[in-house]
C-alpha cells in the first residue's frame, strides 16, 4: 500500500490557493506584492538578526568567503529586496496576454492565451534573497509555490516567509499561495519532488548534488538552473585595455554568483600581449590562476598548473582557469565541451570572429565585449528572476515573468460542427 506523503496538506493547500489566483486582477496581485515589500522593510532589522545567526553556523561551518557573501543579508540588501518586489509589482501582468490570434476559414477564432503554471516547487540553496525574488515572480505570474530553502539559511527563510505569509492575509491572494518547508530535513527534497498530484513543475536552483537528486525524485516536469561554466574569450583582433577590464568584472566583481568567469581563453596571437596584462590584473586582486601550459609563461610561480577537471569547475570563488586557444573555433570547441550552457563572452573587433563566436556557442546567453555578469532579469529589464535557465525546455536564460507561464487556446465559435453531415436530415432543417 503507498505511504501518504507528508507533505500532501502543504501540496493540497498550495493547489487551493493556486486555482483561488485564477479568479484574481492584475492590480489584487500588485497590491499583495507592496503589501510583501512594505513588511519586508518593515521587519528588516529582524531579518538582518536572523540572518546573522545563520552566518554565525556557516563561518563555524567553515564555509568559503563566496558562500559566505551569498548568504549575508544586510540592511541595504534587505532594501533590495523589498524594491525588487515593488518593481515587479508594476511589471506588466503576463496572465491573460494573447500571444497571437486568428481565424480559420470556417469562421473560428482561436487565440493562444498566457496562463499560469499552476503549484510551482522551488527549492533552492543559501541565498535568503531568492525567498523574495521567488514569491514575487511566482504570485505576479499566478502561480502558487512551495519553498524549499537550504538548511543554512533556514532561519532567514523562516522570518522572511512569516513576514510575506502575514501581507498575504491582509490581501486578496491566498497566503497558502506562499508556503515554506522548513523542518530542514532532507526527507523534505524527495518528498517534495514526489508531489505529484499537486505541483505542475519543479525549479531546483543549487550545485549539482542538488540537481541530481532532484531529477532523480522529481514525478513532474525539472527547469533546471545549473552551475555557471563562463567564458571569457579574448580574441586575436580584441581591444585589450577593454579585454582586461571586462575579464576583471566577470571574474572579480562578485565571483560567488553563477553568471561570474570562470574560465579565460586567449587566441594565441593575442598572448603574448595579453596575458602579461591579465596576469597582473588578476594577481592584484587575490585571484589565483590555474594555467596551462602554454600560458604558464606569462604567470608568476604562485601559478598552479591546470589539470582537466579544472575545464569544468565553477570555482564561486577568486579562482581563474586560463588556456591559450588557436583561434576562435578552438574557442568554441573548448567553450560547448567543458562550460555549462550559461553565459559566454567574446571580446574582439572582428566582425567574423564575432558571429561565428555568437552563432555556435550554445549558451543561454552569449556576449560580444561585455562582461558576462549582465546575464540577470534586472539586467534584462524583466525585474527579477527565479534563476537562469540552462536546458533549452522549457525556458532559457533568465527567468522571469514570462517564462513562469505556459498558454491555452481560447476558441470563438457560432455553432460550428467538425462533421454537420453526421446531423440527420430532420435535425439540420
Amino acid at each position: 500500500m503507498k505511504m501518504e506523503n507528508p507533505l500532501e496538506p502543504v501540496g493540497r493547500a498550495a493547489l487551493a490557493a493556486s486555482r483561488e489566483m485564477l479568479a484574481l486582477g492584475p492590480e489584487e496581485k500588485a497590491r499583495a506584492l507592496r503589501l510583501m515589500a512594505a513588511g519586508v522593510r518593515s521587519a528588516a532589522e529582524k531579518v538582518v538578526r536572523e540572518n546573522g545567526l545563520d552566518m554565525e553556523e556557516a563561518r563555524k561551518g567553515g564555509r568559503n568567503a563566496a558562500f559566505l557573501d551569498r548568504l549575508l543579508l544586510t540592511p541595504e540588501r534587505v532594501e533590495h529586496m523589498a524594491r525588487g518586489m515593488e518593481q515587479v509589482a508594476a511589471l506588466p501582468d503576463p496572465v491573460g496576454e494573447c500571444i497571437r490570434e486568428w481565424t480559420r476559414p470556417n469562421g473560428l477564432h482561436i487565440r493562444q492565451v498566457r496562463v499560469p503554471l499552476g503549484v510551482i516547487g522551488f527549492i533552492y540553496e543559501s541565498r535568503g534573497t531568492v525567498t523574495c525574488d521567488a514569491a514575487a515572480l511566482c504570485l505576479k505570474s499566478g502561480n502558487a509555490v512551495i519553498l524549499r530553502g537550504g538548511s543554512e539559511s533556514l532561519r532567514t527563510n523562516r522570518v522572511l516567509a512569516e513576514v510575506l505569509r502575514a501581507a498575504l492575509k491582509e490581501s486578496a491572494v491566498p497566503a497558502d499561495a506562499v508556503q515554506l518547508l522548513d523542518s530542514g530535513s532532507r526527507d523534505e527534497v524527495r518528498q517534495l519532488c514526489e508531489l505529484d498530484s499537486f505541483l505542475n513543475v519543479i525549479i531546483p536552483r543549487g550545485g549539482k548534488g542538488l540537481i541530481r537528486a532532484v531529477t532523480e525524485y522529481a514525478r513532474v516536469p525539472v527547469l533546471k538552473h545549473l552551475d555557471g561554466v563562463c567564458h571569457v574569450y579574448v580574441d586575436a583582433a580584441a581591444d585589450l585595455k577593454m579585454a582586461v577590464n571586462v575579464l576583471d568584472d566577470a571574474k572579480t566583481q562578485r565571483p560567488g554568483v553563477c553568471n561570474a568567469a570562470e574560465t579565460l581563453l586567449v587566441d594565441a596571437a593575442a598572448a603574448e600581449r595579453f596575458l602579461p596584462v591579465a596576469a597582473e590584473r588578476m594577481r592584484r586582486r587575490g585571484v589565483e590562476c590555474r594555467v596551462c601550459e602554454r600560458s604558464s609563461p606569462f604567470f608568476g610561480p604562485e601559478a598552479v598548473p591546470a589539470e582537466e577537471r579544472d575545464w569544468s569547475t565553477e570555482y564561486e570563488d577568486l579562482i581563474l582557469s586560463v588556456k591559450v586557444v588557436d583561434g576562435v573555433r578552438d574557442a568554441v570547441e573548448h567553450i560547448n565541451r567543458y562550460g555549462s550552457h550559461h553565459s559566454d563572452s567574446i571580446i574582439t573587433e572582428d566582425g567574423k570572429a564575432r558571429d561565428y563566436f555568437m552563432s555556435r556557442v550554445d549558451s543561454a546567453c552569449v556576449y560580444h565585449n561585455c562582461s558576462t555578469r549582465f546575464s540577470d532579469g534586472e539586467e534584462f529589464g524583466f525585474g527579477a528572476e527565479i534563476g537562469i535557465g540552462t536546458d533549452k525546455f522549457h525556458a532559457r536564460g533568465p527567468m522571469a515573468l514570462r517564462e513562469l507561464t505556459s498558454y491555452k487556446y481560447v476558441i470563438e465559435g457560432s455553432g460550428q460542427m467538425k462533421d454537420p453531415s453526421r446531423i440527420p436530415g430532420e435535425d439540420r432543417a
